[in-house]
């Protein structure tokens, strides 16, 4: 029987790409889909040049380890030699891959719920492109058979080079009496962030470790985290708190009081501490970032990965230190940063560690709180939410109605003041004549709409969004 074509295998699979790899139910990801999606990306890294070897990684999903063996079978029908890392933080596993100059898969959804799963790709210098995405889906060649459809012996050198990278780079142990609470729940990186804290003095209070997968979204904290943060702090004195989504590419930190802090002014302080010129981030980050006025340049992209890694290379052309972070504070470093005898090689992907370690350290160094760096910046405050089970279709139809008819989008949501400005880079920003903002963008890989509000005041900040996702429930039942 003939096998069937790659693309015809993927288009019929369900699964697609969103903001970061591609994502879908994991009934979906049989091994043909694994094994498609892997041969498919092997191809399109071939046409650029020879690929004998591939790096994968893998979090800690149920459904992890049975695509991870589907994607190494599928390599080595192609006669690509496999080096499995295990379970480890997205970031480690492009570190070491991007070392040696070869591709690499991680087998992860991040924060998704445990019912779906999903596959980043990563080039031999870094994530890949949205070209690259559509170069992948139309591969028309066989589907290799897959045999012997299992593992590699798990190799521990990606983890290690990862952890030595920030335990060299903070030198001194610089975090010694400090209690540094860890929210291990089912991260990649929960041990592996243990070591690191502990290499740098910490004294660290492990908390929450999960053997079931815990879905932790860092850019909508569920309200049993926030309560949990408060209570953590006060019960074990905490100087901060730390946990990361899945796959380890995004931190969510908490200072001492327990507060989480949101992720873009993580990014913001991580940034300004590194010596950072120019900046790319996504439409939906805080503006404090340009009231700060600490960078050069400030360039606002599309949300997800790939658009700010192409803001970030347009800006390494007239710019020395370039970085990008996103909302969810994934910060990726697009320049090589030195210090006296140190010197940190860039990482073009979204990493956890970088930004809350510098942040941490920065308030041990000055005998500060963590909330003290917080207090020196313009006070403009973010938050997010989304309406789940929002049809996309719906949610683009309406998002269009409503661009070329702002009092009608006035009406609808309730908004008590005047549109003033619009922003359709990503979704539907607008501001208000009260410096307010509302932004509202459908999901890039599930129904639901996504709200961002942004005011002067945290309280204005979350009245706004609860007030907008009400109105836009509303519009869902008066469609329906």
């Amino acid at each position: 029987m003939k096998s069937p074509n790659i693309n015809e295998v993927l288009a019929e699979s369900g699964v697609a790409f969103g903001t970061s790899g591609a994502r879908g139910l994991v009934e979906r990801f049989t091994d043909d889909v694994c094994a498609a999606f892997t041969a498919a990306f092997l191809y399109v890294m071939r046409e650029q040049g020879e690929i004998n070897q591939l790096a994968i990684g893998l979090d800690r999903r149920p459904s992890s380890p049975a695509m991870a063996a589907a994607c190494t079978a599928a390599a080595r029908a192609l006669g690509v030699q496999v080096t499995d890392y295990g379970v480890l933080p997205t970031p480690a596993l492009a570190l070491q891959a991007m070392a040696d100059g070869v591709p690499a898969i991680m087998i992860t959804g991040s924060h998704i719920p445990f019912d779906r799963n999903g596959i980043k790709f990563y080039r031999p210098d870094g994530e890949i492109t949205k070209a690259d995405e559509q170069a992948i889906m139309q591969v028309a060649k066989a589907l290799p058979s897959l045999s012997d459809v299992k593992r590699e012996i798990v190799s521990n050198r990606a983890s290690d080079s990862y952890r030595a990278r920030y335990s060299e780079w903070f030198f001194g142990q610089p975090l010694l009496g400090r209690r540094i609470g860890l929210y291990q729940h089912s991260a990649a990186g929960r041990d592996l962030n243990q070591r690191v804290l502990e290499d740098l003095g910490a004294e660290v209070v492990v908390l929450g470790r999960s053997e079931q997968f815990v879905p932790v979204d860092t850019e909508a904290v569920s309200d049993q985290d926030r309560a949990r943060g408060r209570d953590w702090a006060r019960k074990y004195h905490l100087d901060a708190l730390l946990t990361t989504d899945g796959d380890g590419d995004r931190p969510l930190l908490a200072d001492e009081q327990g507060h989480w802090l949101r992720g873009d002014i993580v990014g913001l302080l991580c940034a300004r501490a590194l010596g950072i010129q120019a900046l790319a981030i996504p439409v939906s980050c805080n503006t404090a970032i340009e009231l700060c006025k600490a960078f050069n340049k400030v360039l606002r992209t599309r949300i997800g990965s790939p658009y700010v890694l192409a803001g970030m290379a347009q800006l390494a052309v007239e710019h020395e230190r370039v970085a990008g972070f996103e909302a969810n504070g994934g910060f990726m470093l697009g320049s090589p940063v030195t210090a006296v005898e140190r010197g940190l090689v860039s990482l073009p992907t979204r990493d956890a560690l970088l930004p809350a370690l510098t942040l941490m350290v920065a308030a041990a160094r000055e005998s500060k709180p963590l909330s003290a760096l917080v207090a020196g910046l313009p006070e403009r405050y973010t938050y997010s939410d989304r309406v789940k089970n929002f049809p996309t279709k719906q949610s683009q139809s309406l998002l269009v109605r409503w661009q070329s008819d702002l009092p009608a989008m006035q009406a609808a949501l309730g908004l008590d003041c005047q549109i003033i400005r619009v922003d359709t880079t990503d979704g539907l920003r607008v501001t208000l004549d009260n410096g307010d903002i509302v932004h509202l963008r459908p999901s890039g890989n599930a129904p639901e709409l996504r709200c961002y509000a942004e005011s002067d005041s945290e309280n204005r900040a979350s009245e706004l969004v609860f007030h907008v996702l009400y109105k836009l429930e509303c519009c869902v039942k008066h469609d329906h």
